[in-house]
């Protein structure tokens, strides 16, 4: 049989409706921004593989880490044990962030570290003997699919079967800045009631509803207020960390910083997953006791994989090089033109554009959401013209790898005006 037959009767993917879906196409290998499928078919990734790819696929130096790393050292507990690769990456991603950030904690992915993150927040105060256990989020957002993440994420959506389950949470109204005024009055009344453990937002970019943007200027007063009345902050920067807004992290373009913060996605330059949690030393101190009970217990198997570890400091060498931020920088100019053009075809409802970030809603003459029927039209488009583009329902978008050449962006941008003018 067929990889394809094989998968259709063994694999149960995600985000996937199988009584109705297409089989998956099959990749066989990846090179910088291509995906190189069994039938000789290639794409390019301008999703970057769900926004984790920064650098491009198979890069050398990274290849290289993780084969001396896994020829050295492939993996140990690391409860009581640590190792030189989850030291050196603990020093350089605090080494990246303003001072009040010192400690570091590994988990797996994206929701993981926002998991944690919560926890960290709801023992803190439950350590310091307060009762704070609400937390304020943004209407729209999404912190992943494990319990905590999806209590603090958009109700019903992908959600709804498990809500009798989730804690509980309050919503700002997403920024538009018409509204932002009323939406500070709104966060000050609540932070007043001193009920709240936390505040969790997906700083300047929301992704999974819609890519939808909001300004920096608006995230300092949020973050102030709520620092006003000691309510903890997290940024998740799951998907806007290592570049994806132009700066290292979406806090960069802020005055205001949080007090804790979700990595995951770029982290390892795409290629092995790892979530981090980034905090100061006035919050891992607060777990500090002669009772063990007052630790943070938390744990995952493969915490700090030394391979990943070293994937992670590689992609970070990267980072260290002009001609990253330099890629970076001409990928937002290159959107940018884009977005211009985009916004001369009547069918585009609105264009934003943030850093390597580039989005547009498709005008379908329905509600917009991320069920829209354009959706299925849209993606197999793209398929049939060597493209590899998941949009969010009529939202189209794309965060390519930073290896991505003008000629390839040209031509990816050619490809979508035309899906576009064909409607």
């Amino acid at each position: 049989m067929s990889i394809s037959e094989n998968d259709k009767k063994h694999v149960w993917h995600p985000f996937t409706q199988h009584r109705t879906a297409e089989n998956p196409i099959v990749i066989e290998r990846a090179e910088g921004s291509w995906l190189f499928g069994e039938d000789g078919q290639k794409y390019l990734d301008a999703n970057s593989s769900w926004w984790v790819n920064t650098h491009g696929h198979g890069h050398p130096h990274i290849q290289e880490a993780i084969h001396q790393q896994f020829s050295t050292l492939d993996h140990v507990v690391f409860a009581g044990v640590t190792h030189p690769k989850a030291v050196e990456l603990a020093m350089r991603i605090t080494g990246l962030m303003p001072g009040h950030f010192q400690r570091v904690f590994y988990s797996d992915n994206g929701s993981t570290a926002v998991e944690v993150a919560l926890k960290m927040v709801l023992q803190f105060w439950h350590n310091r003997g307060e009762k704070k256990q609400k937390f304020m989020a943004l209407s729209g957002s999404y912190h992943g699919d494990t319990f905590g993440a999806m209590s603090v994420g958009q109700r019903g959506y992908f959600n709804a079967p498990f809500e009798p389950l989730f804690f509980e949470a309050d919503y700002l109204d997403f920024p538009t800045g018409e509204n932002d005024q009323e939406i500070l009055q709104n966060a000050e009344r609540w932070f007043a009631s001193g009920k709240f453990a936390g505040l969790i937002v997906e700083p300047l970019v929301q992704g999974a509803a819609g890519m939808r943007m909001y300004s920096p200027e608006f995230l300092d007063v949020l973050v102030q207020c709520a620092k006003k009345y000691d309510v903890k902050v997290i940024f998740d920067e799951v998907m806007t960390g290592f570049g994806r807004t132009g700066k290292m992290f979406a806090m960069d373009h802020c005055q205001e910083k949080p007090d804790l913060v979700a990595l995951s996605k770029g982290v390892a330059g795409g290629t092995l997953p790892m979530g981090l949690t980034v905090t100061g030393n006035d919050m891992y101190e607060a777990f500090l006791d002669e009772q063990i009970s007052k630790a943070f217990l938390h744990g995952h198997s493969f915490t700090a994989n030394p391979i990943i570890c070293a994937a992670a400091c590689a992609s970070l060498d990267l980072f260290e090089q002009d001609q990253t931020w330099k890629n970076i920088e001409s990928i937002g100019e290159w959107n940018r033109n884009f977005a211009s053009e985009l916004a001369e075809l009547k069918c585009i409802d609105e264009v934003r554009q943030t850093g390597t970030i580039l989005a547009f809603e498709i005008d379908t003459g329905e509600e917009s959401g991320y069920f829209s029927s354009i959706r299925e039209q849209a993606y197999r488009y793209f398929l049939d013209n060597e493209l590899l583009i998941r949009p969010l329902g009529n939202v189209i978008f794309v965060n390519p790898p930073y290896c991505i050449t003008k000629e390839e962006h040209t031509d990816m941008s050619k490809k979508i005006i035309d899906f576009l003018r064909s409607l």
